[in-house]
């Protein structure tokens, strides 16, 4: 345990920028002084050295059927680390006392307006999930070697408002995780291959 923690520290502590859900569409201008909103994930990984997702209901309205971190909005009366830890325990029954907290990864902007705050966390003991059923179809867990790997990322684009856009795809199994929660990753994959 203490090499994984020592590992993903490391990593935390590399150099690197934030990440946008734009960064592989260079067409794409953001306007100056846009308000964003804030949102907070848990990318938590298990005593095992695998790391915990959800696939999103897909009678959701936003995003539905994708595959995500555990998280959301920040409330009004809580910060970014309450929020992730808030929304792992609603999603996916993560008791907070189990959670060790080891830092941040850099912001994510995302194309529907919100920075997200990724949170590193190592998950301690057994944790049996509990999805939530109105938001969460799925918990599942993927080696961290699978997706701190660079060489198994792609680089994939559909067609999105009138253009194609660009994004990171890391597939696991049955899985296509893509996106914001893809290009999060990839972020942690470039920090761990700097250790």
């Amino acid at each position: 345990m203490s090499g994984l923690r020592e590992r993903l520290t490391a990593a935390l502590s590399a150099a690197g920028e934030g990440s946008s859900d734009h960064d592989l569409n260079a067409d794409v201008h953001l306007p100056p002084g846009r308000i964003l909103r804030p949102a907070a994930v848990l990318v938590g990984v298990t005593e095992a050295g695998r790391v915990v997702l959800t696939q999103r209901s897909s009678l959701l309205k936003h995003h539905p059927g994708q595959i995500a971190f555990p998280g959301g909005k920040v409330e009004d009366d809580e910060t970014p680390e309450q929020a992730a830890l808030r929304e792992a325990r609603e999603e996916i029954g993560l008791d907070p006392a189990s959670v060790e907290l080891l830092g941040t990864l850099p912001p994510h902007e995302t194309v529907t307006g919100f920075t997200i705050t990724p949170y590193m966390a190592l998950i301690h003991g057994t944790f049996d999930p509990v999805p939530e059923a109105g938001e969460v179809a799925e918990v599942f867990e993927v080696p961290l070697g699978h997706v701190t790997d660079a060489a198994r990322f792609r680089i994939e684009g559909r067609l999105w408002q009138g253009r194609v856009r660009h994004y990171y795809t890391v597939p696991w199994g049955p899985y296509y995780i893509w996106g914001a929660t893809a290009r999060i990753l990839r972020g942690l994959a470039g920090r761990m291959s700097c250790e």
